[in-house]
């Protein structure tokens, strides 16, 4: 089963980093394993542009969307067995340290 992970920043990050795991092993041991499909650094949150269509008009706004203290920086596309697993991968990103991972299923529409 599909997962996104979505990596977010986080407003109260764990202070003590001597355990955090290293960001290129956590990619390495997960690309070798065939768990990460695939995952990028998004640009920062003010390059974003917000695209609504209303009465037939498209409309953009710069920024994000919402105003919040958490940003989404990046993602993973994860290949995992099952929830439990997919919370595993996530447990051992650097990101579960300092920041936030948010997951969920990708459907089948």
């Amino acid at each position: 089963m599909q997962y996104m992970m979505f990596v977010c920043t986080d407003t109260e990050p764990e202070t003590d980093l001597s355990g955090a795991p290293d960001i290129e092993a956590w990619v390495a041991d997960n690309d070798a394993a065939g768990r990460r499909v695939t995952g990028s650094v998004l640009g920062q949150a003010s390059s974003a542009t917000t695209v609504r269509v209303r009465g037939g008009e498209t409309l953009l706004s710069d920024g994000p969307f919402a105003e919040t203290k958490e940003v989404i920086v990046g993602f993973d596309i994860l290949e995992c067995a099952d929830l439990d697993q997919a919370i595993k991968v996530a447990a051992a990103h650097p990101m579960a340290w300092t920041g936030r991972l948010e997951i969920r299923p990708l459907v089948d529409l």
